[in-house]
């Protein structure tokens, strides 16, 4: 504040002072108009003219009459007037304003020199000072900048800061109790020494983005009667060669000098990357950094007392060197909610919003699978928000549901003109697909059918699972694949052609597929085999240096392999649709009067299987594909 003081003050004493001699000048000038000397002793002459006053050369007074001066292109009537006697000097001016009885006042001359002075000599002075000063200070900010480079920039958590703890994280119940037990080392660290067992050094949080990994870590900064050091993984990079690794040291030096505590990096894989991947070599700035953070995780200092908490949502691009026992010795995984979950998180996060009494938050935990927390909160924010646009009160059912179909399949798209013939091809699309979900023994039941376009997608047709599944059956991911092309099969029939819109169909089928074959040895041809990862490698230089694992004749058999289960899955899908012809009918009628149906009106118009079908589970059961 002083130096901004001072520099304020360099700055607006010349301006001050520049403002003030204009002040005096436009004053001067306004007091009077100028008119010539010779027009002024003209009017002595003449008598027009009773009292003025003189300072030094300058002379003011006024006219009795009103005497007309040319200003420019203008004639204006003046009578207050002022005036200067020539450089020359006039020695007959006394004289001739004796004989007019003109009275004269006299006023000494006020010397400005000090003034003149100031502008000419201390203004530029001040002037080029303030620019001086402003220039050090830059400089020395940047060199202030330039020291603070090695600084860890780590920000040290405040319990006052915030009041999260594991009450306030839904779900998670494993991951929680395991952090609960991090929280317990810290505290009572003699509980456990008494035992032989140390303290953890390091704790990975992994799972997908979303799941609440950086959550659990404020929780643990809230529970935690001890300091917390929070950065990000991005935060140690810097253009400098050997600053990421200094921003190591000072971070770790940080923590020790305030333990017992914990230090957290979000975002790992921003650092934490496999060593020497890619074309390039590994001798950079991040891998350097890398080699100081393995070394204060595990090296030749003590790190007691001092724990360290990361993040990552790609745990298979970390290096091995730091995921082994001794620098990360716990990983915890933070996945997606089941059901329960889900329940629990809507609960937390719906604490303070109205609800209608209608809305069953177990009905919508069991019809938002593959959510995460970020997303559950989400939908609860978008459903606030539909229904703060119609002025409700309250959070209603169709808040909810515009919400999840908001979040799943996009914005509607306003002002898309279709045809006739474009809508009718999207409803046997969508139809087709409906009609398999419906009738296909495993298939997930048809939550809602819709063919108002919404972001990418002209329509869709919205499967919800009975329950949370982790293992597939291969009978069940063949239904899956003959619903995936049921679309396509729907168009070909009816139409006799075949569209561009069943794009993400086929990708999704193909996708599918492959992973039958070469990650789940579910080929009858290929049997038990597996043909490695099946995703895209993530550095260049693992794809190119890796060998293969198997022959290109086994790549080839591989490829047929997917090409008949597809082919067998579309002629499924076709050989279905056309003993259901008249359903399918119906129901592409249905959607082209109302453009979106439900699961209960699909049922009501798929009747009971014909020969050589089996009913799906909740028909044979007696329920309805419906869901609430």
């Amino acid at each position: 504040m002083q130096r901004l003081g001072c520099a304020s003050a360099f700055l607006w004493i010349p301006l001050l002072l520049l403002l003030y001699m204009l002040s005096q000048r436009l004053f001067a000038a306004d007091s009077g108009s100028a008119v010539p000397y010779s027009a002024f002793r003209t009017e002595v002459a003449s008598g027009n003219v009773t009292q003025i006053t003189m300072q030094g050369p300058e002379i003011r007074g006024s006219f009795k009459k009103p005497v007309p001066q040319t200003v420019g292109t203008d004639t204006v009537s003046v009578s207050d007037f002022v005036t200067h006697v020539p450089s020359v000097g006039d020695d007959g001016l006394l004289t001739l304003l004796e004989d007019n009885d003109v009275e004269l006042r006299t006023l000494p001359v006020q010397s400005d020199s000090w003034l003149n002075l100031i502008v000419w000599m201390v203004l530029p002075v001040l002037l080029v000072g303030g620019v001086i000063f402003l220039m050090a200070r830059g400089m020395a900010g940047r060199a202030q900048s330039m020291l603070s480079l090695g600084k860890s920039g780590a920000k040290k958590y405040e319990r006052k800061d915030s009041a999260i703890t594991f009450d306030d994280v839904g779900g998670a119940a494993g991951a929680k109790m395991e952090l609960r037990e991090i929280v317990m080392f810290l505290k009572y660290p003699a509980r456990f020494r008494r035992l032989g067992a140390e303290i953890p050094k390091g704790v990975l949080l992994v799972g997908p983005p979303g799941t609440g990994k950086t959550l659990l870590a404020r929780a643990v900064a809230g529970e935690a009667d001890v300091s917390f050091f929070i950065i990000t993984g991005s935060d140690f990079m810097e253009m400098f060669v050997g600053v990421g690794a200094k921003r190591v040291r000072d971070l770790f030096r940080q923590a020790k000098a305030a333990s017992p505590s914990i230090v957290f990096i979000d975002e790992l894989d921003s650092i934490g990357r496999h060593r020497g991947a890619g074309l390039g070599g590994g001798h950079d700035e991040r891998e350097q950094t890398l080699n100081q953070l393995l070394s204060e995780l595990d090296g030749f200092q003590p790190t007691e007392h001092v724990i360290v908490m990361a993040a990552t949502n790609r745990p298979d691009i970390l290096d091995p060197a730091l995921l082994r026992p001794g620098r990360f010795d716990r990983r915890i995984t933070v996945d997606l909610p089941s059901a329960g979950e889900r329940l629990e998180i809507l609960r937390l996060h719906s604490r303070r919003m109205p609800l209608a009494p209608d809305i069953d938050l177990k009905a919508v935990a069991s019809g938002t699978p593959g959510f995460s927390g970020a997303d559950l909160k989400n939908l609860l924010n978008e459903a606030a928000l539909a229904a703060a646009r119609t002025d409700g009160d309250r959070i209603a059912v169709r808040d909810i549901e515009s919400a999840r179909d908001r979040i799943l399949l996009g914005l509607k798209r306003e002002g898309l003109a279709l045809t006739e013939e474009e809508v009718r091809l999207l409803a046997y699309h969508e139809a087709g697909h409906a009609l398999l979900g419906a009738v296909l023994p495993t298939s997930d039941p048809v939550h809602k059918v819709t063919i108002v376009p919404r972001g990418r997608s002209m329509g869709s047709t919205h499967q919800l699972p009975e329950r949370e599944r982790y293992v597939w059956r291969r009978e069940e991911l063949l239904d899956r694949l003959v619903v995936m092309l049921g679309g396509r099969a729907a168009e070909q029939l009816v139409f006799g052609t075949v569209t561009s819109g069943a794009e993400d169909d086929l990708q999704r089928a193909t996708h599918l597929a492959r992973r039958m074959v070469l990650r789940w040895g579910m080929s009858s041809t290929l049997g038990p085999f597996s043909a490695g990862p099946a995703d895209q490698e993530v550095f260049l230089g693992e794809q190119l240096g890796r060998p293969r694992d198997h022959s290109e004749a086994t790549a080839s058999v591989a490829d047929a392999e997917v090409r008949r289960i597809l082919d067998d899955s579309a002629a499924q899908a076709r050989e279905t649709l056309e003993r259901r012809r008249g359903e399918l009918e119906r129901l592409a009628q249905l959607l082209v009067v109302k453009e979106e149906i439900t699961g209960a009106e699909v049922m009501e118009v798929v009747s009971r299987p014909t020969s050589g079908e089996r009913l799906p589970r909740s028909v044979a059961a007696g329920g309805t594909r419906g869901v609430r």
